[in-house]
């Protein structure tokens, strides 16, 4: 099976380097032409992933044609950008690995569903769990979730992409594991506000609690299975991404949290803090599913300004005592 990998950000060139660590050829399509030529000439993605000696296996590109001839499509592009970018490209039957985190705005649906209106009559697989790109391209040891309806597409991608130190595990549960990757996006940025702000690890691990809470809800609400939920794409991703500034949400919550302003913050990122995208459309999904997202509201209020650090504190700290 050979691999195209759509996107060469951080992610989607770590993908890249681990489908191309046994010296079959990946096909990286990148937007920028600057990314392509310094991965073909270099060997080095600089802008997203600086350090990393890439595999000569990876045949960087910007033309959308060179992805003709593969059997399976990784796409790791931004959430908001998916459609845009799959409207580009003739899928056919091939399947489509879905590797980005997030809710489409202006619809409110999810990556497989935007997939499959674009592209009905393709597979479509979900990959998500605790990853640092990172992590992954220099081989250190990985799990994360292969979701797909299809247990045979399943595991031919799982076969073709399974590496001593990167291990998928195989679930028909796609709701859950696309669930679990956008709504703790969010909650990392509550975390890194918390971090920022100076309120200490017993409030970041009641947080993290309390936001795995609100993602049960709502995944549930939604058709997802709580094991799925409770497992890498959820509760593994959430831990993850809510400890460490290696992540791009956490740090823009860790900048709120220092009294920086939303829109400084994200004017300075070249690479896509996708829970600042995902945070209102979240938000006005689990209003319409009657699903009660304290912690996610309260992350809307900082991202627009109508919120300060404070009033947003204080306002949790005094909603009604209730049952866990």
């Amino acid at each position: 099976m050979r691999i195209g990998v759509i996107g060469a950000g951080a992610w989607g060139t770590a993908l890249a380097q681990c489908a191309a660590a046994d010296g079959d050829e990946v096909t990286l399509w990148a937007h920028e032409a600057d990314v392509a030529e310094a991965v073909n000439a270099r060997r080095e993605n600089k802008i997203y992933l600086p350090g990393v000696p890439l595999s000569r296996s990876i045949i960087a590109t910007t033309e959308v044609s060179a992805l003709a001839d593969v059997n399976a499509l990784l796409v790791v592009v931004p959430a908001q950008h998916l459609r845009g970018v799959l409207s580009r490209i003739h899928v056919g039957d091939r399947p489509l690995v879905l590797c980005a985190k997030g809710i489409e705005a202006g619809t409110g649906l999810l990556m497989s569903q935007v997939a499959a209106a674009v592209h009905p009559g393709a597979p479509i697989a979900v990959l998500s769990g605790p990853t640092f790109a990172h992590e992954v391209a220099r081989g250190l040891p990985t799990a994360v979730t292969l979701a797909c309806e299809s247990t045979p597409v399943a595991r031919a991608i799982a076969a073709r992409i399974a590496r001593p130190a990167f291990r998928p595990y195989l679930s028909d549960d796609v709701i859950g594991a696309e669930i679990g990757g956008a709504v703790k996006n969010v909650l990392a940025i509550a975390c890194g506000v918390v971090d920022g702000a100076g309120l200490g690890q017993n409030a970041r691990a009641a947080l993290i609690a309390r936001g795995f809470a609100e993602m049960s809800r709502f995944g549930t609400a939604l058709g997802a299975r709580g094991e799925t939920l409770a497992g890498l794409s959820g509760l593994g991703d959430l831990v993850l991404t809510c400890s460490s500034t290696a992540s791009r949400n956490f740090s823009l919550g860790k900048g709120l949290g220092e009294g920086r302003s939303a829109q400084s913050l994200l004017s300075d990122r070249r690479s896509v803090a996708e829970g600042a995208f995902t945070a209102p459309v979240l938000r006005d999904v689990a209003r319409r599913a009657r699903v009660e997202m304290p912690v996610v509201e309260a992350v809307c209020g900082l991202l627009d300004g109508s919120r300060s650090i404070d009033e947003t504190i204080a306002g949790l700290l005094s909603r009604p005592l209730r049952s866990e």
